[in-house]
């Protein structure tokens, strides 16, 4: 077996590994080899036989001496050996000697390990040393003692151009017409804080004219403040029109801070506005002096533009708008000589919508960049409402698609009517210098009439007039206009006072005949509806009251009210129930026509809840209030009439007149509860409007009694005539005396 073992042992270097493994397994020592690595135990070393391909290694412990080695042995990538390449072919041996004692080297883990634990104490130590270098102990503040003066500060003088003052005037400034230093005047306006922007409409146009692409935003106020009227809030009080003038100017002033602008003045060339121009045209030279100051003092609105910042066209209009500047110009003396070319209008026509339309159509091209992406105002110069209310949605959509401004100086609408009362005075003294009042039609201030068109007893008494009131807006197209293009409406009235009556004689010439006029922070409040007829009706239908008010004040305008009479002088009886029987004709005629307003109005009280508009609350209150207050009159004085016609005799013989008066006397209880009912509807709106017309009206109304009564009085009556005779002709001393002859009013 041994000799089998040995003929089969390997030769060379697989010989010697397998004595190595003999000798491992057995405990011996190996045979004695060197790797060249150190300090070596000769009898440490092992090879393991690893075939073709390489060999590889391993670390295998051995204990040697009580010492624990780890030595590396290469090893044959070759399968392991089977059991019989094992087998120890050499005989066995007698064990060696002890090997002397060798000094273990060091792991190379060892070493690393204590490399780690130096370096980590070092950083620490370094970090320890930073820490200590960047702290420091906070030190005691040392008390500072700050004294101070107040400096006495004062005002930066101002130029000698300007003048500014916190005084409140009424005859100068922005809204008044005289020559004072204040620019602008206080007014109610919109907080800027709450100014709402509205991109205007951009819509292509046809060929023949500019399509624009505008990126200016319009303005509109939506909240009361204390300080300058701003765009978008619909009417400004003033009492002349050079002082609006200098409103103009500071918005002239805005726009020139934005772009270079483009201002086109239009005067109505009616011969009411003749002195009107002339006082513009002073108050002109004023404002180019003053913008010559401004851009001298290098204003920033001028020193931005350098090329013509401000341009100027003017513009007349009668039934046709009429070029009075060939361009725009940057010359006054030009500005100046077309203003004063301006010459009255034969015709009573007056186109505003159908002017304004075509100027913005002639001068938007100024709005494209190739033009100069100017700015574009238009301001108006007018004294009445309009001829072609028609064109009105037309004009809105010109100026709105090309983001154009439009200022109107103009008069106050009277409350609730479409015509005023002005005063003309014959200029040539050689003729009759009493007054006359043509009409001229100035309103009303909303789209549709919402005041029943009802006259007073005390009028019809009087024999006067009809008390017109400033409703305090202009008239609903003009202003609608100024409102959506975001511009502003002056109403311009030379007598506006608030808080108290007006008398006729007050009145100047060519001014609208109004008996009060109301604080304009008080009727911001009650502005009408300024939207177009399809959004008006929509409104109007959406509440049951809304619908009644209007429906009714349309009954009281197409069929107005007939006045009645009063007074009844008695010749005998026969003539005198021949005039009781007519008067009973006249209410007969009256009263279907108050019952169907009536019945109209009750029709909406369900509703009546639910308004929330100051406005509409007021109107429908006063419209019930006051129609029933007639109602009640008018079946009265039916009663009146019949008693009187069953007989009544004169307490005193020396009258020969009964006049119907008013009273607390009702003919029957139903009367009776209908004037508890209209007092109580009167008394709500003057509780709860006071400062407007709605409340003045109210109050009006329930100074006169609802009932009637007779009393008695004289009327110096003319002898009968005889049949077929002419009356007398006067002395001459009976004559009146000839004045100088009198001339009707011209086109106002």
């Amino acid at each position: 077996m041994q000799a089998m073992a040995a003929r089969r042992a390997p030769h060379g270097k697989n010989r010697r590994n397998g004595r190595v493994m003999a000798c491992l397994q057995a405990g011996e020592s190996a045979p004695r080899e060197h790797s060249g690595n150190g300090a070596f135990d000769p009898r440490l070393s092992c090879m393991i036989p690893s075939g073709p391909g390489g060999v590889a290694s391993f670390r295998c412990p051995i204990r040697l001496a009580e010492r624990q080695w780890k030595y590396r042995w290469p090893l044959p990538l070759s399968p392991p050996p089977s059991p019989m390449s094992q087998v120890v072919a050499d005989p066995p041996q007698r064990a060696a000697p002890p090997a002397p004692s060798v000094s273990a080297a060091p792991t190379s883990l060892d070493a690393e390990s204590t490399a780690w634990v130096a370096s980590f104490f070092v950083h620490l130590a370094l970090l320890g040393l930073l820490a200590l270098a960047s702290w420091t102990l906070p030190g005691r503040r040392p008390d500072l003692g700050l004294q101070y003066e107040p400096l006495d500060l004062t005002d930066p003088e101002l130029s000698e151009e300007f003048a500014s003052t916190d005084e409140v005037f009424e005859d100068i400034g922005a809204l008044g017409a005289g020559e004072g230093d204040s620019a602008l005047a206080v007014a109610a306006e919109f907080s800027l804080d709450s100014l709402t922007a509205i991109q205007p409409e951009l819509t292509t146009v046809p060929a023949e004219t500019v399509s624009l692409d505008l990126p200016t935003e319009m303005v509109v106020a939506t909240e009361l403040s204390e300080l300058a009227p701003v765009q978008g809030i619909g009417s400004v009080g003033t009492t002349a029109a050079e002082g609006a003038i200098d409103r103009i100017t500071h918005e002239i002033l805005a726009s020139l801070a934005q772009r270079p602008t483009l201002v086109v003045w239009m005067f109505d060339q009616s011969g009411s506005m003749r002195a009107e121009r002339a006082g513009v045209l002073k108050r002109f030279r004023r404002i180019y002096e003053e913008l010559g100051v401004i851009e001298a003092a290098d204003n920033p609105a001028f020193r931005r533009h350098e090329d013509k910042p401000l341009l100027t066209a003017v513009i007349g209009f009668d039934a046709e708008p009429h070029r009075l500047t060939a361009e725009p110009t940057d010359d006054f003396a030009t500005i100046e000589a077309a203003i004063r070319g301006i010459t009255d209008s034969t015709t009573q026509v007056e186109n505003v919508f159908t002017a304004v339309t075509m100027t913005a159509e002639k001068y938007r091209r100024y709005r494209t960049p190739r033009n100069g992406g100017r700015n574009v105002m238009i301001v108006m110069f007018t004294d009445e409402s309009g001829d072609d209310p028609d064109m009105l949605d037309e004009a809105v959509d010109v100026c709105r698609k090309s983001a154009i401004s439009v200022y109107v100086v103009g008069r106050p609408a009277p409350f609730g009517r479409e015509y005023a009362r002005v005063k003309w005075v014959d200029p040539d003294p050689n003729f009759d210098q009493r007054p006359q009042w043509p009409p001229v039609r100035l309103g009303p201030e909303s789209l549709m009439p919402e005041r029943l068109k009802l006259s007073f007893a005390d009028n019809r008494d009087r024999g006067e007039l009809e008390e017109l009131l400033d409703s305090g807006f202009g008239p609903y197209a003009l202003t609608r206009l100024c409102c959506e293009t975001s511009g502003l409406y002056f109403t311009v009235h030379p007598n506006r006072v608030v808080g108290r009556a007006v008398r006729p004689g007050e009145i100047e010439p060519l001014a609208a005949r109004f008996a009060r006029f109301f604080d304009p922070d008080v009727m911001q409040r009650y502005q009408p509806e300024y939207v177009s007829l399809a959004n008006y009706e929509r409104l109007v239908t959406s509440n049951r009251a809304r619908r009644a008010l209007v429906e009714a004040a349309r009954l009281s305008w197409t069929s107005p009210m007939q006045d009645v009479r009063l007074r009844f002088p008695r010749r005998d009886e026969a003539e005198l129930a021949q005039l009781l029987s007519q008067a009973q004709q006249s209410a007969a005629v009256l009263q279907p026509k108050i019952d169907r307003i009536v019945q109209t109005l009750a029709a909406g009280a369900d509703d009546r809840a639910r308004l929330t508009e100051p406005r509409w609350r007021a109107g429908y209150d006063l419209a019930v209030g006051r129609a029933l207050a007639t109602q009640v009159r008018t079946a009265g004085y039916n009663a009146m009439l019949a008693r009187a016609k069953q007989g009544m005799e004169f307490e005193d013989p020396r009258n020969n007149t009964w006049v119907l008066g008013r009273g607390d006397d009702y003919a029957n209880s139903v009367l009776e509860k209908t004037a508890a009912t209209a007092r109580e509807s009167l008394q709500r709106v003057v509780d709860e409007h006071p400062g407007t017309p709605w409340a003045h009206l109210a109050a009006r109304e329930l100074q006169t009694p609802l009932g009637w009564h007779w009393r008695e009085d004289y009327t110096r009556l003319p002898d009968r005539q005889a049949s077929g005779n002419r009356p007398p002709r006067p002395r001459p001393e009976q004559r009146p005396p000839q004045g100088p002859p009198r001339r009707d009013p011209p086109p106002l």
